[in-house]
């Protein structure tokens, strides 16, 4: 257990009725049209190996985070992170990470992968820039057609892999949830690829114009991969990634 301010805590999710809320905060920030991993399949797979753990003030579930095994005992993948509308700025979903990567290595879990919608500013900012994942892989449409607050555009996604024992990662867990925390690690002289400052709302305002993104982001870091470069930072307040060479990557 971690306790953080506020009388919050950050635990392993315990009993059905906290699975069940699990799957209640899900339809909460993806939307009720977007479908939510059920209770008793996460309930499950804790059992069998995964995390499925929560930031909880007293009873109430904030957030949680969801992964589980991998063909590689050394790798878990991390399937959601979520953190309700009226909770958010309190730092949890960096809380949430942090005690992930604790609990991986308590059990000789060295990396954790997960896709997120690389057009996304705040996913892109925790992810690369507060984390230190790096992107090694693009998915265009993913999962197909979505529902919810994806609905419209492809699902394209973005592996990243998070190497919880690279200076890159333990330099930012030193720092836990400050805001000082490093935020780039690519060099200057990388290729930078910017992305829009509200995808959200660019979708909801103007889908062609949030399909016409996509395409661009797409093709541009599907070119740069395949290049031989990876993400290896991001620029927040320039809302821009930092690609270097993969080495680069493995490295840091």
């Amino acid at each position: 257990m971690t306790r953080l301010a506020d009388g919050i805590t950050v635990r392993d999710l315990s009993g059905m009725a906290e699975f069940r809320a699990a799957e209640d905060l899900q339809r909460a920030v993806w939307g009720a049209d977007d479908p939510a991993d059920p209770g008793d399949l996460m309930m499950v797979i804790a059992a069998e190996g995964g995390l499925v753990a929560g930031a909880f003030r007293g009873d109430a579930l904030l957030g949680y985070v969801f992964g589980f095994p991998t063909r590689e005992p050394a790798v878990q993948h991390s399937h959601r992170l979520a953190v309700l509308p009226e909770a958010r700025g309190l730092g949890l979903a960096l809380a949430l990470k942090w005690y992930q990567r604790t609990w991986c290595l308590a059990r000789g879990i060295t990396q954790v992968r997960w896709t997120f919608d690389p057009l996304r500013h705040a996913n892109a900012n925790l992810n690369i820039a507060r984390l230190g994942a790096c992107g090694v892989t693009y998915f265009p449409d993913y999962y197909g057609p979505m529902e919810g607050i994806n609905k419209g555009a492809p699902s394209d996604r973005l592996l990243v892999e998070w190497r919880l024992g690279a200076p890159a990662v333990m330099r930012r867990a030193a720092q836990g949830n400050s805001p000082d925390a490093p935020d780039t690690d690519a060099p200057d002289s990388g290729l930078r690829v910017a992305i829009p400052a509200d995808f959200g709302a660019l979708l909801l305002a103007d889908p062609e114009a949030a399909n016409v993104e996509r395409r661009r982001l797409r093709t541009l870091l599907v070119d740069a991969f395949a290049a031989g470069l990876g993400i290896t930072g991001y620029d927040a307040d320039q809302r821009t990634y930092l690609l270097s060479a993969q080495q680069a990557a493995s490295r840091s």
